[in-house]
């Protein structure tokens, strides 16, 4: 016999009612984005550095390392990608990157990142380098998304003035000037104090003061450890066993950098936000050799298409991860945070241009398997090598005719390269071919390549061989006619570079600050 159930109580009854209102959603996660400059492949500890970062190492440890995460070989290009989620070869920027005196930003009909988190109901925080344009109010981080800005405009700076200095070739003059925002207004007060000190305060102050209604957004892009070589003394003293000065110096500027980054991390727990936030670390581009950066065993360096230019350091971690201290070999870019960022946000990508980018939290989080099987490095039909090799490769050998056919379905001599699975191509020139060893155990029987100079195309399966020394191209004609077939059907469905000539306008000789001039 059923027994009777008695009139369900007032609990039971509002349960019933109303079970989506009623039950508890979980909270969209606070997103902490840090970006390094110009920190190379073997400039941190876990991947067998001289030089120390603790911090940085505990966090990748307690997190996921990600291992094949690819970046673009220049500032603007990758901060483009990254806020945008799209290739530079669809946003007119696939050409170096914007200097002080161009009228160009990241075209305004782009939807940015931080845009589309606010929509989702997030509270929008930027501090540190912007370099994604400025001839117009309009380019600034606060007409892009942002509720604050506090940082510098342009590309790199004095650590400590917080000036740059700029020849404006038509007046033939050299202009220094500020630069250094709070919102739109130029910032003073900060001269002699360190940036990496100043931003991090900053990105303290704004954890510190942050109203938990909202969720957070903050992207802290550091000017560390971009040129010029600079940093207080007491951090270069430990590295006195590294005798190369740019190295050294160098050293101290990553040893700040790790200090800044645990200081954020250590504000997040201490002001309660740690266990619902997702924290995200990143490289801009690969070490600039020239000025103390390394990717040994990587080849090449920043502004090249090889790995050492484009395989970024990063991880991510977070107690929201379904899984922790293991390395991901999935292939992953920077163009992959928007989508990701917005997905767990709650949000929506629907007012953007057409994306590039993939969500990647499952594969991050789970390990599941990436839905990206290709990646565009990019195209870049103006290319010019402003600082090629010294010492280049004095090979004689006769350059193979085996691809009579290559030019017939993209032209090899352009500077590009593509990755499809294990394999990545590479056209015309790609920039600075050697390898550079930490100055400690420079050889140089080691770095120069063997390559002719007329040379232009290289296929390698870069999993396998990520230092790029094994050229297949000649055994695997297949693979190199259909990757060609991908570059130029990119090629063909790119919008034309935007590179505008300097506009003497920009000069800040009567204001004293670098800033918008139209």
């Amino acid at each position: 016999m059923l027994k009777r159930l008695g009139a369900p109580g007032p609990l039971a009854l509002l349960l019933l009612l109303c079970p989506r209102l009623c039950l508890s959603q979980p909270s969209p996660p606070h997103l902490v984005l840090v970006l390094a400059d110009d920190l190379g492949w073997n400039d941190v500890g876990w991947h067998g550095s001289e030089i120390r970062t603790p911090t940085l190492d505990a966090l990748g440890a307690s997190g996921v390392r990600l291992e094949r995460y690819y970046t673009q070989p220049l500032c603007t290009p990758s901060r483009s990608q990254l806020l945008t989620g799209r290739y530079q070869i669809h946003t007119g920027l696939q050409h170096e990157i914007i200097w002080p005196c161009q009228p160009s930003c990241v075209p305004l009909d782009e939807k940015l990142l931080p845009e589309l988190l606010k929509e989702a109901g997030y509270v929008t925080h930027m501090v540190g380098k912007w370099h994604l344009g400025m001839y117009r109010k309009e380019c600034l981080p606060t007409h892009r998304g942002f509720d604050t800005y506090f940082g510098y405009l342009l590309g790199s700076e004095n650590y400590y003035s917080h000036e740059r200095c700029i020849n404006i070739v038509s007046k033939n003059i050299t202009r220094c000037a500020l630069d250094f925002r709070d919102g739109e207004e130029v910032a003073v007060g900060f001269e002699n104090m360190y940036s990496a000190n100043i931003f991090t305060q900053r990105a303290v102050d704004l954890i510190a003061n942050h109203q938990t209604e909202k969720p957070l957004f903050l992207y802290l892009a550091l000017q560390s450890v971009h040129e010029p070589l600079q940093v207080p003394e007491k951090y270069i003293e430990p590295y006195s066993f590294i005798h190369d000065e740019n190295r050294r110096k160098y050293a101290g500027m990553v040893s700040i950098m790790d200090e800044a980054v645990g200081n954020v991390t250590k504000a997040l727990k201490s002001h309660g936000l740690w266990d619902n936030t997702v924290f995200i670390f990143s490289t801009d581009n690969g070490g600039q050799t020239l000025a103390g950066g390394n990717n040994w065993p990587l080849r090449g360096r920043k502004w090249t298409l090889w790995e050492g230019g484009v395989r970024g350091v990063g991880f991510i971690t977070s107690p929201l991860l379904k899984r922790k201290g293991v390395e991901s070999h999935d292939l992953i870019h920077i163009s992959d945070w928007l989508p990701t960022l917005v997905s767990l946000a709650g949000g929506h990508t629907n007012g953007t241009k057409p994306l590039d980018g993939f969500d990647m939290w499952k594969t991050i989080s789970e390990g599941k398997p990436s839905p990206r099987k290709e990646l565009l490095h990019n195209i870049d039909p103006l290319f010019v090598d402003s600082s090629p090799c010294a010492d280049t490769s004095k090979s004689t050998a006769p350059q193979s005719n085996y691809f009579s056919w290559e030019d017939s379905i993209f032209n090899t001599s352009m500077h590009a390269a593509i990755r499809y699975g294990k394999w990545k191509l590479l056209t015309g020139n790609p920039g600075c071919s050697r390898w550079f060893p930490a100055p400690p155990l420079f050889n140089k029987s080691k770095t120069l390549s063997s390559d002719p100079p007329t040379k232009k195309l290289w296929l390698f399966d870069v999993v396998n061989d990520a230092e790029e020394r094994n050229d297949l191209s000649e055994q695997y004609p297949g693979i190199v006619k259909k990757l060609l077939s991908r570059l130029q059907h990119y090629y063909k469905n790119s919008v034309p570079v935007f590179y505008p000539d300097d506009d003497p306008r920009c000069d800040p000789g009567a204001t004293g600050a670098w800033g918008p001039w139209m």
